[in-house]
């Protein structure tokens, strides 16, 4: 209890320093409050811009409030501006943890010292972060490899600086006018639910070889083997990657890559991540991006970390491609209306009122390079407008806002010219018409198929028994057997219908795919 409230106390006084209480200023219920607080702390040097000294105290307040203020950074729909761009600067380095440590954990997990499991390992860890460490090693049969390993003591510092959190929010809901729409509570569990899922490193090592299998036959993306027989919850061994990080520039160009193919690479990789898969790598910042010089390999992305994955079901991912082509034509009416047909803006929403709102967000953005366009204010002005139009900011879109600013980050770097729209276009319109042609017609056949064959084989024999218990009647239940009756009757007459459909099937499921490409290509 003792060291929560010392905890407390220097949460309070970093608070203070940097004056985090002037950002609750403009919206608190009380300013008497506000106006007292800055009286007594006088002392304090609030020069700063306010983004500037919040990223500061979150830095002070050590690892698991950076990762908050991370997290915080995707949430535009709910944090100003100015707040969102210093979050989104704050780095997740941390000092290593003791190598004894280290050791202990995989003995603990493995089973065994690391000197019996590998043929080398490397007592210097190579990398550091809030969560985890990595260790070089060698396996004896010589494969090269990175050894992950959990932070001790995770879960107990997580577990109760969490718990400060979900004070501080409580409090900020009482005082703050604006807490309705930020929804403080929310966005702390929200957090909690994302650091508890980084402590399981097999859920990392399984993304990994999700996203491995995704794009096992590509020429664009590498993603490292796991070894399973030595992964457990804090400890994960991985094939080492070789390659340069994707920002250093200068070293890229020096080994020959084509930096304007690289940045397209990178578009039709997420693209295929989201729209192919729903299951896309959503920590790409350019510290988890190497570019392979191998000869073998030359010039392919190489993926590392995957303690973060997005995940969009079929309703998501055509919600998605039909708003993306319809932006990509500046179809805006297209777009309010899938808005609202989606539910994702209220019903009684004037079309063409939201279609001239989306028009100003997004007609400037055209024909221009990606060098004049930033995207992060494209986001925040597309936010005030979801606010405007009460429209529901979706949760299993947000991870995706925050990976396509990684992309609009990195094509920057790579290629400041390339125009992401035109990039992105062609693959789109051809994905489309997969789905909505014959192939994506044959596609949905296939995987319904199970279930038709273990239907149709029964439907005679269905038929039969229903015929059988008309043709018995119970001779003592008149009542009933009149109800059985006229509900057998339409069993019948259901069946009968069912047999018609599946002999018109095909030719009704080729009409609608028609009409349906018609509509969307047309």
């Amino acid at each position: 209890m003792m060291l929560k409230f010392l905890r407390l106390l220097k949460i309070l006084r970093i608070a203070i320093q940097y004056g985090l209480d002037e950002i609750a200023i403009a919206g608190l219920k009380k300013p008497r409050i506000a106006k007292f607080i800055d009286t007594v702390f006088f002392w304090r040097d609030l020069s700063a811009p306010r983004g500037v000294r919040l990223r500061m105290a979150l830095e002070e307040l050590g690892p698991i409030f950076v990762k908050f203020g991370q997290v915080l950074s995707t949430r535009r729909d709910l944090i100003p501006g100015d707040l969102v761009e210093e979050l989104s600067r704050l780095q997740d380095r941390v000092p290593p943890f003791d190598t004894e440590l280290a050791i202990a954990q995989i003995r603990k997990s493995l089973g065994a010292h690391p000197d019996e499991l590998f043929a080398t390992f490397e007592r210097t860890p190579v990398a550091s972060a809030s969560i985890a460490q990595v260790h070089f090693a060698t396996l004896k049969d010589g494969k090269q490899v990175a050894v992950k390993v959990l932070r001790p003591g995770m879960k107990k510092t997580i577990d109760e600086d969490v718990a400060l959190m979900q004070t501080a929010a409580e409090m900020v809901e009482r005082l703050w006018a604006d807490s309705k729409r930020l929804k403080p509570k929310e966005v702390v569990a929200e957090f909690d639910k994302y650091l508890h899922d980084e402590l399981d490193l097999m859920r990392e090592a399984a993304n990994a070889s999700q996203l491995r299998r995704n794009f096992a036959n590509s020429e664009l993306l590498l993603v490292p083997e796991m070894f399973w027989d030595y992964c457990s919850s804090s400890v994960i061994v991985m094939e080492r990657m070789h390659g340069i990080p994707v920002s250093q520039i200068d070293r890229l160009i020096e080994a020959g890559v084509d930096l304007k193919k690289l940045s397209s690479d990178g578009v039709e990789i997420f693209f295929t991540q989201v729209f192919r898969d729903g299951f896309f790598h959503a920590d790409m910042h350019p510290g988890n991006i190497l570019v392979s010089v191998d000869p073998a390999s030359f010039g392919r992305y190489i993926a590392l970390d995957f303690g973060i994955v997005g995940t969009l079901n079929d309703f998501d991912k055509d919600y998605l491609s039909q708003n993306f082509l319809a932006f990509f034509r500046r179809d805006y009416k297209r777009v309010a209306e899938a808005h609202i047909e989606s539910g994702w803006a209220p019903k009684d929403t004037r079309v063409d009122e939201l279609e001239s709102a989306v028009r100003a967000c997004c007609e400037p953005i055209f024909d221009r390079p990606l060098k004049d366009i930033s995207f992060g204010q494209i986001l925040l002005r597309l936010f005030q407008t979801s606010r405007r139009f009460n429209v529901e900011v979706q949760p299993q879109l947000v991870l995706l806002q925050k990976t396509l600013l990684n992309i609009e980050g990195l094509g920057r770097q790579l290629d400041p010219d390339l125009d992401l729209w035109k990039t992105a276009k062609p693959y789109l319109e051809n994905w489309m018409a997969e789905q909505v042609g014959l192939k994506g017609m044959w596609q949905r056949m296939k995987a319904e198929a199970p279930h038709y064959a273990h239907v149709i084989p029964q439907l005679p024999r269905m038929l039969h028994k229903a015929l059988a218990q008309q043709a018995e009647p119970a001779p003592d239940n008149s009542e009933l057997l009149k109800v059985l009756i006229g509900e057998q009757q339409r069993t019948n007459r259901l069946l009968s219908l069912v047999i018609y459909f599946a002999l018109a099937f095909g030719g009704g499921v080729v009409a609608v795919q028609l009409y349906l490409r018609w509509h969307h290509l047309g």
